[in-house]
């Protein structure tokens, strides 16, 4: 018989939810192998009752009795859909391979790759979480994930080693918010200079009058649009959030 290392009894503080509380003992490799798009989501479907706490491959058995001293819920097996409790493993970049491409750092949830366009890239060891998600975006197979350890689940990764991924990722995603709010500003801006240059052009001819409405409603086409998406996406994101992040009654 296995046994676990029991969760320590802390003080919860009353101004969390439920869905704080399970994404607390996750462990943070945003590996999405629970079918959510990360930690957070997966925490929160567990808090609306829409997932199971068997989900969740890197936290293995023992996350399983974490979450379940967490929701209240019956210790089940891990789901074998969902994958299997593995060593940790970290990525390695073959270098003589990487073509600076990119993507495996657009898909690293924590910031673990470092490198720049038509550069060759690196993952920093003690910053992957062994996600793997950068595997399959790579267009020339030169990313694998090598175990490090023999150990499995919670006993292979730490409480210190979640909250540090936990970090990363909030920053990461802070940044990426931060870095399309300023893009979508400086497109925004180009819009309003090129309609003002439009509108302040004076037609001889009946040929430059429909030259500049034309132009005219390309630039007005293209900023109702990017309006529409704007708004589009505040929706998504105001339907995304839940309204305390514990189950329906």
């Amino acid at each position: 018989m296995t046994l676990y290392r029991s969760t320590p009894v802390t003080a919860v503080p009353t101004n969390k939810t439920l869905a704080d509380r399970i994404e607390d003992v996750l462990p943070q490799t945003q590996c999405t192998k629970c079918g959510y798009d990360g930690c957070r989501p997966y925490a929160e479907a567990i808090a609306a009752g829409a997932a199971d706490i068997n989900q969740c491959p890197p936290g293995g058995a023992e996350g399983i009795v974490r979450l379940s001293a967490v929701t209240g819920r019956k210790v089940i097996p891990l789901n074998p859909v969902n994958g299997l409790e593995r060593p940790r493993a970290v990525a390695y970049i073959d270098e003589a391979l990487c073509i600076g491409c990119t993507l495996c750092i657009q898909a690293c949830p924590v910031d673990a790759i470092v490198g720049a366009a038509k550069l060759m890239h690196t993952v920093v060891p003690d910053l992957c979480t062994g996600c793997d998600l950068c595997v399959h975006p790579c267009p020339v197979d030169c990313i694998v994930m090598y175990p490090v350890t023999e150990a499995t689940g919670w006993t292979a990764w730490s409480q210190a080693d979640a909250d540090a991924a936990r970090a990363r990722h909030d920053f990461r995603t802070l940044r990426l918010k931060r870095e399309k709010e300023e893009n979508d500003a400086r497109l925004a801006a180009k819009a309003n200079a090129k309609m003002a240059a439009v509108e302040a052009l004076d037609p001889a001819t009946d040929a430059d009058a429909a030259e500049k409405e034309r132009k005219r409603a390309i630039i007005a086409a293209a900023m109702e649009r990017a309006r529409i998406k704007k708004e589009e996406a505040a929706r998504a994101a105001a339907d995304a959030k839940p309204a305390d992040g514990n189950p329906p009654e």
